[in-house]
């Protein structure tokens, strides 16, 4: 072959967020997923000041990131009987050159999708297509194994194989053919969106409740001339049962299977039933993620997004850290080329680091200070001073947004993970 050509498994945030790096950089690639339509599936994410300085960086604008979510101004922990544990301002508020984006996930994910057809053209996604398998070739390269809705199957060929392809990702399967299972950490989400007035800063991320049952919620749309905001909820409870629960991605759910962990949940400021009785539509999900492996490389082969590092989502990284992938893969590509060199550094260099942070959400990552609540005076209390000191809480949520490439100073002082025009002649 003499042009490099990329083959991406998977077309979720990752796969598309590398896609449009390779792009930029003049490097040929093709996406192949397996849904016959993209559709934008899902709920609320926040996207980090990290990664919306890359997707800046790819030519997307502020304006139309504030057609698909809206800006963060705070993160904020709140007790069951709504006493405040900690609160701090987020994105610009808080000092970084980029805001933080709470946005719906689906609309993002579409207008990831659009700006690659748009700029690649619509070759560069093969709908209806999953990689099942690759192969090694000795000279040098690597095919895979396309299987088709329509029953069919194909071969591919390419310089390099890039799994993008989630948390049942395929491509890890062969990677790591005796890897645990999925793991499910005891909890069950419930996840919604509902018409209702934004509250505390009118931009607030809420995480409200205790170490085994909480409320996370924010907007992900600027209010409507009436007031009224989309607002993203999640409901998560943890469970005394002990048979595992790994399926389900967004699986339809009904309000009166989990509304009565919440009842009383009224407060001045917010009356949760309403918000809850609010959803047009409600979906469950587990608590999963996968234990760490040593490596995201074989060869031509690596891993990035879910595939590599699935996470529990108490750290509101998942996406942000996938679009962190692929532009930290490409930066590594504009010095050692389009090669499996370029991919042993970036194994090298974030497959530890990121192996940590999968444990540190295990910990609760950032909300791991309600636990600390609740082993200190279990839960009871009326000055937080009392019970966690200001400082200490300040540095446990400054350790996480450190493990997670976020701190405000080191972000705001980092060159461009690509260089402004780079390109890889090919």
């Amino acid at each position: 072959m003499t042009q490099p050509h990329i083959l991406i498994a998977g077309g979720g945030i990752g796969g598309l967020a590398l896609a449009l790096s390779l792009h930029q950089l003049g490097v040929r690639c093709t996406v192949y997923e397996q849904v016959r339509a993209l559709k934008p599936l899902g709920v609320g994410i926040n996207i980090q000041p990290n990664a919306v300085r890359e997707l800046f960086d790819l030519g997307l604008t502020p304006a139309q990131l504030d057609k698909i979510g809206v800006p963060a101004r705070e993160w904020a922990l709140v007790g069951q009987k709504g006493q405040e544990i900690y609160a701090e301002p987020r994105g610009t508020d808080a000092g970084y050159r980029w805001p933080q984006y709470a946005a719906h996930r689906g609309q993002l994910h579409m207008l990831l999708y659009q700006t690659l057809v748009d700029r690649a053209g619509p070759e560069a996604v093969q709908l209806g297509a999953k990689i099942s398998g690759y192969s090694i070739l000795p000279e040098g390269g690597v095919t895979a194994t396309i299987d088709h809705t329509d029953g069919s199957h194909s071969i591919a060929e390419g310089t390099l194989l890039i799994g993008a392809d989630g948390i049942h990702s395929a491509v890890r399967a062969q990677m790591h053919p005796h890897q645990p299972p999925i793991h499910w950490g005891g909890a069950l989400m419930w996840r919604g969106t509902s018409r209702a007035k934004p509250v505390r800063t009118g931009s607030s991320f809420v995480g409200l409740g205790d170490h085994r049952q909480r409320m996370v919620i924010y907007p992900i749309s600027a209010p409507d001339a009436d007031g009224f905001a989309t607002i993203n909820w999640i409901a998560e409870v943890t469970l005394d049962e002990t048979e595992a629960r790994k399926s389900g991605w967004y699986k339809p759910a009904q309000l009166s299977d989990f509304a009565h962990h919440f009842d009383g949940w009224t407060y001045d400021w917010l009356d949760v039933p309403a918000l809850l009785r609010g959803a047009s539509e409600i979906y469950e999900n587990p608590m999963i993620d996968r234990d760490p492996v040593s490596t995201w490389v074989d060869g031509p082969v690596a891993l990035i997004g879910d595939a590599a590092h699935a996470m529990y989502p108490t750290g509101s990284n998942g996406a942000s850290q996938a679009i962190m992938d692929a532009r930290n893969l490409c930066a590594l590509m504009v010095k050692q080329g389009v090669t499996p060199a370029a991919l042993r550094s970036f194994d090298n260099t974030y497959c530890g680091p990121i192996s940590d942070l999968i444990l540190r959400n295990r910990g609760a990552g950032p909300f791991g200070l309600l636990n600390m609540v609740n082993d200190r005076c279990d839960g009871t209390f009326d000055r937080i001073d009392d019970v966690i000191p200001a400082a200490e809480r300040s540095a446990y949520m400054a350790q996480y947004k450190t493990a997670a490439g976020f701190a405000v100073d080191a972000l705001n002082a980092a060159d461009p993970t690509l260089p402004q025009g780079a390109r890889l002649v090919v």
